[in-house]
């Protein structure tokens, strides 16, 4: 088994700059170097971490269908397949019922506890400014090419999802960062408003053209799966300060 990685940034630590056009609010993020896949998890790497078979036609297909409780559960499988140190810790509690209706203005109760050991050397996800650099690849636009040179959507899919690497990488050598399937990220969206949601980056294969952009946003349960909704892994030291990385606790 055998994850093509990428150094991301190549040429050493970046800020970039981050927008929330929900809030209007931005803040900057200094990206140390750190390894990303060159694809999204496909459903070959996905069965041989947990030594299953699977469709032989679907072989270099994203792995679809996989929730972010999912992904970090992988990361840590495909981590001590390959003699690593897993990066996180699961802990589970039991959540009482509710004794009455829970305001809408209320985020849902979480009851995952999901911590993350920054000097463990096992596979993760990528941070949500990592993810915006490694798309960008040093460009400063939308895209890092010509739509439909770089990415399946729903102008040109035919409305169902194709292999990876059969669209230009960027110039760093990433493939479909934009298109095909949205990828999990490590990031809280907002918890105080969202509770557990985490950002979804990248657009998929049924999304219109404005939705496949280097700086869109979006964000989802940690239980839910979609068709369109991938991941990709990460590796190496990321070390932001404490205060830059969402909290990783339970809400409620």
């Amino acid at each position: 088994m055998s994850v093509q990685m990428v150094m991301v940034p190549p040429e050493g630590a970046v800020e970039e700059l981050m927008v929330d056009r929900r809030t209007g609010h931005s803040w900057t993020v200094n990206v140390e170097p750190f390894e990303l896949a060159a694809t999204v998890v496909t459903n070959e790497l996905w069965n041989e971490a947990h030594g299953v078979t699977g469709d032989p036609t679907r072989t270099h297909f994203p792995k679809t269908e996989v929730s972010w409780r999912e992904a970090i559960l992988f990361c840590n499988a495909l981590s001590t397949k390959e003699g690593l140190a897993p990066v996180y810790e699961v802990l589970e509690r039991v959540m009482t019922a509710p004794t009455q209706w829970r305001p809408h203005s209320e985020p849902e109760a979480d009851d995952w506890l999901v911590t993350w050991d920054q000097d463990a050397d096992g596979y993760r996800l990528p941070t949500d400014a990592e993810w915006q650099v490694a798309c960008r690849a040093g460009t400063t636009g939308a895209r890092y090419g010509r739509l439909d040179d770089i990415a399946w959507y729903e102008g040109n899919s035919d409305g169902h999802i194709h292999p990876v690497q059969t669209k230009s990488a960027n110039s760093w050598g990433l493939f479909d960062l934009l298109g095909n399937v949205w990828e999990w990220c490590w990031d809280l969206y907002d918890p105080e408003v969202y509770g557990a949601y985490r950002i979804i980056r990248g657009g998929g294969w049924s999304d219109p053209e404005w939705s496949c952009r280097a700086g869109v946003r979006r964000k989802t349960s940690p239980l839910a799966s979609f068709d369109d909704l991938g991941f990709r892994v990460a590796r190496g030291a990321t070390r932001f300060p404490t205060s830059a990385l969402p909290e990783s606790r339970p809400f409620g």
